[in-house]
């Protein structure tokens, strides 16, 4: 079984996969990682193809990791929108929605300008809309739910690797 991460950009999925991956001896993957070493880089993807084909990428690496077991997978902020990724991710991983409030999340963000969805607007609005928008998708996909303001990455990996012990 899989251990998949998913949430907005900034929450720290990528930061919180490898705890878990070194809490539980798995290999940890990062799909926006996986995208650019294969593709380029994503802001580049966005620019020159546009966002369709990068969540077309995306699903591409979803159908790949779904076929493999005990992988920690953080996966990048729009990927589980797509409901086909989420029930492909689903079928052999438990899902998990980490959380924080959008002070939070500008704070880890804001003067990042890697992030294609951030860059041509104020970064505050487009990510309190963004914020609105997915987290009901979230809390709908996902199997569990973890708040993680005020906590570090190692308590909530913590978190993860006690509701797993448990399963």
């Amino acid at each position: 079984m899989n251990i998949v991460l998913c949430g907005m950009m900034g929450v720290g999925k990528s930061t919180v996969g490898i705890k878990v991956a070194e809490l539980t001896k798995r290999r940890w993957v990062d799909t926006d990682q996986l995208i650019a070493n294969r593709y380029g880089r994503i802001l580049d993807i966005f620019e020159y193809y546009g966002e369709a084909h990068f969540r077309q990428l995306e699903s591409e690496i979803v159908e790949e990791l779904s076929q493999k077991d005990g992988l920690i997978i953080s996966t990048g902020g729009g990927l589980v929108l797509k409901w086909e990724n989420a029930e492909l991710l689903k079928k052999n991983g438990k899902i998990f929605f980490l959380n924080a409030s959008l002070d939070t999340l500008l704070s880890r963000v804001q003067g990042d300008d890697t992030r294609p969805l951030l860059r041509h607007t104020g970064a505050r609005e487009r990510l309190e809309t963004l914020l609105n928008e997915r987290t009901p998708i979230y809390r709908h996909v996902a199997d569990f739910a973890l708040e993680t303001d005020g906590k570090s990455a190692d308590e909530v990996a913590a978190e993860i690797f006690a509701i797993m012990r448990k399963l």
